[in-house]
């Protein structure tokens, strides 16, 4: 989905959203620094499908294609992002989470992710448990009121749902379907995520600070 209305200027302002359903996931093959920016090839089985200047989730991070070859595909990430993000340890072989913009006569499986990246977390806790699987997340304390128990996360790129929410952790459940088909299943304890909330908490936080 790429609509929204700018209720000031009456006019159509474009914007990448996705649901945070995993498309695909693809692997790292080369990294480049020009500058102070840093591009990534990733081959994946959707790369071929790619179009340049085409908005793609990288691990929850949307990222425009600047490049394509055979099947694989190149994003550029600027400072601002990879000051925000957890891109700056990506490298060679990594597994990455990888999906397209909805589109608008597409089923809402998951929940709207503007693939704009709040914070990072780390992976404290991971814990199998008889077919699922654990994972313990903390947080800055800072963004503590975006969360709600129950409510919804993009880890990485996944929208999943939260549990156990404190001030500075939340724990969500995967089940084996997102751990075969995600990237969660490389995480350890230390491992850093990118982490957008849900973006109707925080239009319901503003409301309220305005009041």
């Amino acid at each position: 989905m790429k609509i929204a209305v700018d209720y000031h200027s009456e006019k159509l302002v474009f914007c990448t959203m996705f649901t945070g359903i995993i498309e695909a996931t693809g692997t790292i093959t080369e990294v480049l620094e020009t500058g102070s920016n840093r591009s990534f090839w990733i081959r994946s089985s959707i790369s071929n499908e790619l179009k340049i200047d085409q908005s793609l989730a990288h691990d929850g991070v949307c990222l425009t294609v600047d490049a394509l070859k055979e099947d694989e595909h190149r994003v550029t990430a600027v400072k601002e992002t990879l000051s925000k993000t957890n891109l700056s340890t990506w490298a060679p072989s990594r597994l990455i989470n990888l999906e397209r913009s909805m589109l608008m006569n597409g089923r809402l499986d998951g929940h709207l992710v503007q693939g704009h990246v709040d914070t990072t977390g780390i992976c404290e806790i991971v814990k199998e448990e008889a077919g699922s699987w654990l994972y313990t997340f903390s947080f800055p304390q800072e963004f503590a009121n975006l969360l709600v128990e129950k409510g919804s996360a993009s880890i990485n790129g996944t929208s999943l749902t939260v549990f156990n929410v404190q001030q500075n952790s939340f724990s969500v459940a995967i089940i084996p379907y997102t751990y075969q088909y995600t990237n969660i299943h490389q995480l350890q304890p230390g491992s850093p995520v990118n982490l957008e909330f849900d973006i109707i908490g925080k239009y319901v936080l503003r409301n309220t600070q305005l009041q």
